[in-house]
């Protein structure tokens, strides 16, 4: 049986993923048993469409591209247009929410509402959404635990790579009691340049904005806010700790300046901007902050807008993962690797 979606925002993510899901139907269904069915889109911007059925892909992205507005895709016998995004999750067929709406990062919100409206249908979510893991963890997994769903996040910290999954499976009966990470791409492009090609904060920065890679607006990743909810959800999900992000100190690059970078080089060093969680005495530490760190460190290797991240075990040391901490098809992948965990898990309980 295809698994049926419903997306809950459609703007570059979920185009990725509905892209992937088409352009890797056949492969999918051969090599994972994966088959889904899009039953459902509902986009603030963009419309709503619903249709018990299925909804072809092929016309959701054609009509997208040719009109923006999902009120021109075709009618047809059964198709519900206007929903909004809480009618969608209570009353269409989906098993599974693709919640990947703009949601205001400071509250969470509406993604939070999506996720308890979703749980409480008895409705697995997954999502990219950054806050309602980072602010409201304990409350929303205890929820879908209750209730025997599903809540998948992956790509809410490094995008595809499984900064998340990999942890908990491959790590599995390990202590993890340290986690560093470079866990912004933008701060690191821009330390990068700094260090390359000595140009100072203010260039890099404005490099970075003409790249894509920085907002007009570039304070929620110069100012640490990005890494700091990132290290919140690993602290809580990986670590099995609550910690809140109000707990985690927070300082951005915005002062480091072409003369820090240089005395960096001059004492073997490198400036990196820094996501740390430490077990200290039954109780997580956190902090966000630029350091200077040894060229022989792993973290010092990683250049330009990538990510990585170490993991200190008990058992089997420091692991160390490196990729991309963002864009389309990557993050269209992290969903997609949280929907096929969800089916393996279906149809395991199915047996």
């Amino acid at each position: 049986m295809a698994h049926k979606l419903a997306f809950i925002g459609f703007g570059t993510v979920g185009q990725g993923l509905a892209e992937i899901l088409k352009n890797k139907k056949d492969q999918l269904k051969v090599n994972e048993q994966f088959e889904a069915e899009i039953v459902a889109i509902s986009d603030f911007n963009k419309g709503s469409i619903y249709h018990p059925g299925g909804l072809d892909i092929e016309t959701v992205l054609q009509v997208l591209k040719e009109t923006g507005n999902l009120e021109n895709y075709p009618s047809a016998p059964g198709l519900v247009r206007g929903w909004d995004s809480l009618t969608t999750i209570r009353e269409s067929n989906a098993h599974t929410i693709v919640e990947v709406s703009y949601t205001d990062v400071q509250t969470g919100q509406p993604a939070i509402d999506h996720c308890r409206t979703a749980f409480l249908a008895k409705k697995n979510v997954v999502m990219t959404n950054k806050g309602p893991v980072a602010l409201a963890y304990q409350e929303l997994s205890q929820l879908a635990e209750k209730q025997g769903v599903h809540w998948g996040f992956e790509g809410t910290v490094m995008s595809g790579t499984p900064s998340l999954r990999m942890p908990i499976a491959a790590l599995a009966g390990n202590e993890i009691y340290e986690i560093r990470g470079i866990l912004n791409g933008t701060t690191n492009y821009i330390l990068t340049k700094m260090e390359d090609e000595g140009v100072t904060y203010e260039e890099a920065l404005k490099e970075a904005q003409a790249l894509g890679y920085a907002e007009a607006d570039p304070s929620s990743d110069v100012e640490g806010y990005d890494a700091r909810y990132k290290i919140a959800i690993l602290a809580n999900y990986v670590m099995k700790e609550p910690l809140s992000v109000e707990e985690i100190s927070c300082r951005g690059i915005t002062n480091i300046t072409r003369h820090d970078i240089e005395s960096a080089k001059a004492e073997g060093k490198r400036w990196k901007l820094l996501a740390k969680a430490r077990k200290e005495n039954g109780r997580i530490v956190a902090s966000i902050a630029p350091e200077k760190v040894e060229v022989t460190d792993p973290l010092a290797s990683i250049k330009g807008a990538v990510n990585a991240i170490a993991y200190d075990c008990d058992l089997l040391g420091t692991v160390t993962l490196s990729g991309a901490g963002a864009g389309k098809v990557e993050t269209g992948f992290s969903l997609l690797i949280d929907l096929i965990n969800i089916d393996r898990e279906r149809k395991l309980v199915n047996i």
